[in-house]
């Protein structure tokens, strides 16, 4: 039996398996892919998974990738991977957490229990999540599929410290996120602040005030996720028109959606973005406003912890 892991990715996320397979030193299989006129997909394991340890990389960022990654990993499973870990650095639909109205679909679940279906390897089956929206999505996985919570702690803190030096506030977008942006200021050794909002319709919220004291300082927002950039802006501006001197942003997950970096841009209110590669749109919008840094140590790190 091979001891060292077999590294496979969905199409999108072959970038990510590229870097982990060569940080980690494993070898890196291969699949050939086709898409026939109908639009049906093939897909072909090329790399035999027969008795070896397989590691899994992709993001359920669309339908597309969550069944690319779903097929491939019942494949690989079938084709007697003696373990399998599915790496997912992009958990979607991981705001659609719980139903708020009526008949709404918890989307979340639904695509959680649909990965637990994969068969199981004969050592079992892991997916690691990266810095999840909602910690709790990580227990709808169900069976014998056993979540890894990975907090990009590390990633994060050194882009913060980069960006604001020894003296900044470190912020986030609203008071939900609070508890998680004053754990990572007091590592950092800095003051946390954040923005109070208040509601205005079923779909509008305004920003009454800003916690803290962020006149003459460099403020650095943090969010696990920028989508649209609509909250980020509006947490910006509110600091700005506190009297902040520079604010730059950082998050685990760039969506970034249709032309939101352009609009994040035009604000004018930010010198810098940076986001880890756990999406590939990050990659798609690398530029010298967006920063773009590897998450892929710190999964090699966990990868070879849970082994």
């Amino acid at each position: 039996m091979a001891h060292e892991p077999l590294v496979f990715s969905i199409a999108p996320y072959d970038y990510l398996g590229d870097a982990i397979a060569a940080g980690a030193g494993w070898e890196r299989g291969q699949v050939q892919r086709r898409t026939f006129p109908d639009g049906e997909h093939y897909l072909r394991i090329l790399s035999d998974p027969a008795d070896r340890d397989v590691v899994l990389v992709g993001g359920t960022v669309d339908d597309a990738c969550t069944l690319e990654l779903y097929d491939l990993a019942c494949g690989l499973c079938n084709g007697g991977a003696y373990r399998l870990r599915m790496v997912m650095p992009f958990y979607g639909y991981s705001t659609m957490e719980r139903a708020v109205r009526a008949g709404e679909v918890v989307t979340a679940k639904t695509r959680a229990r649909l990965l637990s279906a994969i068969p199981q390897a004969s050592r079992g089956n892991q997916v690691f999540l990266l810095d999840l929206h909602v910690s709790a999505v990580a227990h709808y996985f169900e069976g014998a599929l056993r979540p890894v919570h990975v907090y990009g702690k590390a990633v994060v803190l050194e882009a913060c410290r980069r960006l604001g030096g020894d003296d900044f506030v470190l912020a986030c977008t609203d008071a939900g996120r609070a508890k998680w942006v004053e754990s990572l200021a007091n590592d950092l050794g800095v003051q946390a602040a954040f923005v109070y909002k208040r509601r205005v319709d079923g779909h509008l919220t305004e920003v009454t005030g800003v916690s803290a004291a962020v006149a003459g300082k460099r403020v650095v927002i943090y969010d696990d996720m920028i989508r649209t950039g609509g909250s980020l802006i509006n947490a910006a501006a509110a600091y700005r028109d506190a009297g902040a001197a520079a604010i730059d942003a950082v998050a685990t997950h760039g969506v970034f959606p249709g032309d939101s970096v352009d609009r994040i841009r035009r604000s004018g209110l930010f010198g810098r973005l940076v986001v880890t590669d756990s999406h590939p749109r990050a990659i798609a919008c690398r530029s010298e406003f967006v920063e773009v840094g590897t998450i892929a140590p710190t999964l090699v790190q966990h990868l070879k912890e849970n082994r």
